[in-house]
């Protein structure tokens, strides 16, 4: 099954897209996932959702707010929370993995390759059939 990053953003305003995304689209949820990386020794979070392929389609999207967000752990940041909080409305419950920060890659579709090999590494989305 192909799966594709769908890259919304790093601001408030596309954080509430991704919000209505998960909305809209309940009966398609797969997976949410809170991506945290580092850089120059600050913590940053990209906020990302998996959908089940529409219909007879093999495509899976995977819409990603990239890197936008400072990341503490112990203080999540109120676009965190409302993220979180609307996984937690389809009774689910975001994934979080540590990956390396976008910024070491030459370019972003190597960087979405290699989130794309974790995810099917864990498990978290189907293996490419």
């Amino acid at each position: 099954m192909p799966q594709q990053f769908i890259e919304l953003g790093e601001g408030y305003g596309d954080v509430y897209e991704l919000l209505e995304i998960v909305k809209t689209n309940q009966d398609r949820f797969h997976q949410a996932f809170i991506l945290t990386s580092t850089k120059e020794e600050k913590k940053f979070a990209s906020l990302a959702i998996a959908l089940k392929p529409v219909g007879e389609s093999k495509f899976m999207p995977i819409y990603i707010c990239r890197e936008g967000i400072p990341y503490n752990e112990e203080q999540p940041s109120q676009r965190q929370k409302m993220f979180e909080e609307s996984i937690k409305r389809l009774d689910r419950k975001a994934v979080v993995v540590e990956i390396k920060h976008s910024s070491i890659f030459s370019e972003s579709k190597l960087f979405y390759q290699y989130l794309i090999g974790i995810m099917r590494l864990h498990h978290y989305i189907p293996a490419l059939t």
